[in-house]
């Protein structure tokens, strides 16, 4: 629908304002929320997250956009609360403990709730065990871990442990990010997967998702 394709398009745009009123026009013509969600709002980040993917676009227009997005989805949220409509999936957020870095983690919130997951963000310097803790009481499927410092990697390793002594593993997948974290450090460790930025994180916990 045109009204939905313009929707996509202020988001992209990052003009809030314009997507309120959209996302309201919407839903006084009936539309149901869910596809004003999908074909409308993550639709337009879908395109924000590729382009970002792309270095077309820049942190700065992520952040617009963000925005914007947050605006329609007040709207919606009571809609798709009402009408029952799930998220795509929980995911468990955070710096990991002695660091604190949140810039990439934050971030990766923004793309992953822009693509329709709840997201649960403990923020920085944050335990092993309460990653884990969290996950359990979220009934996340997927906890994503950031770290900059090189000094705090090792913690990384903590987490996953924990989730394996819990006998979690396989039913909470384990992400892990940051500069400098690498695709041979997720493997050492034992994590399910490496996101190397916000963009490429979204594609992989849709893959973990996904994963039996």
């Amino acid at each position: 629908m045109e009204m939905l394709a313009r929707l996509a398009e202020m988001l992209q745009r990052g003009e809030d304002q314009d997507v309120l009123r959209l996302t309201r026009e919407a839903v006084a013509q009936g539309l149901p929320a869910a596809r004003i969600l999908n074909d409308g709002l993550i639709a337009g980040m879908n395109v924000v997250g590729e382009r970002f993917k792309c270095h077309d676009i820049f942190l700065p227009d992520v952040l617009l956009a963000a925005r914007a997005m947050y605006a329609g989805m007040e709207e919606l949220k009571p809609l798709l609360i009402r009408d029952g409509v799930p998220a795509r999936g929980r995911v468990v957020l955070g710096t990991v403990q002695g660091d604190l870095h949140d810039i990439g983690k934050n971030l990766v919130a923004i793309m992953l709730r822009g693509a329709g997951y709840e997201v649960v963000d403990l923020g920085h310097n944050v335990a092993p065990a309460a990653f884990v803790d969290a996950a359990e009481r979220a009934d996340a499927r997927v906890i994503g871990l950031s770290a900059l410092l090189t000094t705090t990697m090792p913690v990384m390793r903590q987490v996953v442990e924990q989730v394996r002594a819990r006998g979690l593993a396989g039913r909470v997948r384990v992400i892990v990010g940051g500069a400098p974290v690498s695709a041979d450090f997720a493997r050492e460790i034992g994590a399910d997967d490496y996101g190397y930025d916000g963009a490429s994180a979204v594609d992989k916990v849709a893959a973990l998702m996904a994963a039996r």
